[in-house]
């Protein structure tokens, strides 16, 4: 008689000649799969030049980048597609007003109602007195030529959101196909209000790569400082590049200085003489991705790791700039994973992206008190505005009542999708 142990060798053994002979079979599915990804494409100058310049209705918002404010209304980025122009002079119901169509966009600045904004390599001003009836006023044409691949033929390379979808024969039992996933690229970048007899200027993020100064405007990319001249605002012209380095991010300008970030460190720039800014000062730190804003005695600085800036830390750095040409670090902060940061008097807002948004006191930056901490606002970048705190992230664009910095009050949200 069979022991159970040889019993059960021989229902182990019929059980694999079972799975053999039905794998061999024709006992297939076919699995589908879509996501969304990013696909190069190669782009010759001319066909966005000639090309009209579109202004749609107002429509629900896809990929928020950069957020800028100027007088009652709210204008929001959309990567590479273009900008969105709300009336916000009700914060709590902000309705949306038309779409500017601009490929290859990423940054705007608004001086006396003329719009900023980068189209691939050139350079657009848009009069928006009547926001219903906006008219391009001028290109100005290769200010930004690092975005080509290839200049003699006027050649860019961009990428393009593509639904990709995919088959494969898979084996009906043990495997269940891959789920649709979604790849978005976003970009995301700072400025502050400034004002004088001639220019009347918007407000925006920490982020910004645009933002104007004494009737120039200043724009940055990985590596440069660009000068345009736009003391008739009508008129933009290129001035002058200034060689910075590697990893430039954003610019932030207060009085008379530019403060730039980049991956290694901060750099403060004079710009009293506005056509021709020169380099003050530099602070240093470990690679990270770095945002900055100050105020008349300190620059706050946040330091963040993450998939371009994977050797980084997280971490806020509180800087002494009543020195500008010595800055001296006083002290870092362990954040969870900061972004872009705002400063209201001697309040400091810090979008942590997934972690949500936090408040600190800074009257005593040596001993930084935490004030309150939204863990469900996922958030990217922030403007102290004149009428509301205006919060962007992944999922959209809130805006708060900060009248009391211990409590914020939601007054309204614009989620992905909904206009």
């Amino acid at each position: 008689m069979e022991s159970r142990y040889t019993q059960s060798l021989r229902w182990i053994g019929a059980a694999i000649f079972m799975l053999i002979v039905f794998s061999s079979c024709e006992d297939k599915v076919v699995t589908t799969y879509t996501y969304k990804t990013q696909v190069p494409v190669m782009l010759q100058v001319n066909t966005f030049r000639e090309a009209e310049i579109i202004i749609e209705p107002g429509k629900p918002l896809d990929s928020p980048g950069k957020i800028y404010i100027y007088g009652d209304y709210l204008f929001i980025s959309e990567p590479d597609k273009g900008i969105h122009i709300l009336d916000n002079s009700n914060p709590r119901s902000p309705s949306a007003l038309n779409f500017i169509n601009i490929p290859g966009t990423a940054d705007l600045a608004i001086n006396n109602h003329i719009l900023y904004a980068d189209n691939y390599v050139d350079l657009l001003a848009f009069d928006i007195s009547n926001p219903k009836e906006i008219q391009l006023v001028k290109r100005e044409e290769d200010v930004f030529p690092n975005l080509y691949s290839n200049a003699e033929t006027g050649t860019i390379m961009t990428f393009k959101d593509t639904l990709i979808t995919s088959t494969e024969p898979t084996m009906h039992m043990g495997w269940w196909g891959r789920p649709a996933f979604r790849t978005d690229m976003m970009a995301f970048g700072a400025q502050s209000a400034s004002a004088s007899a001639a220019q009347s200027y918007g407000q925006g993020g920490s982020m910004a790569r645009f933002t104007l100064l004494n009737g120039h405007l200043y724009t940055v990319d990985d590596h440069k400082l660009r000068v345009f001249d736009v003391m008739n605002p009508v008129d933009p012209n290129y001035l002058k590049e200034i060689s910075l380095g590697w990893g430039i991010e954003t610019i932030f300008p207060y009085k008379n200085n530019l403060f730039i970030g980049s991956m290694t460190g901060m750099f403060i720039f004079d710009a009293s003489s506005p056509a021709n800014p020169s380099l003050m000062s530099s602070y240093q730190h470990v690679t990270a991705c770095d945002p900055v804003v100050v105020n008349d005695t300190h620059a706050f600085v946040t330091l963040r790791s993450g998939v371009m800036c994977r050797f980084g830390v997280d971490e806020l750095h509180i800087l002494d700039i009543t020195n500008l040409h010595v800055p001296k670090l006083l002290k870092a902060y362990p954040m969870d994973n900061p972004h872009g940061l705002g400063l209201s008097g001697e309040h400091l807002y810090i979008a942590e992206g997934k972690h949500g948004l936090k408040s600190f006191s800074v009257a005593d930056v040596m001993s930084l008190k935490a004030v309150e901490h939204l863990k469900d606002l996922r958030s990217v970048d922030i403007i102290p505005g004149p009428k509301s705190l205006i919060v962007i992230g992944p999922d959209g664009v809130c805006q708060f009542d900060y009248q009391d910095p211990g409590k914020l009050s939601e007054l309204s949200c614009i989620s992905i999708g909904f206009q």
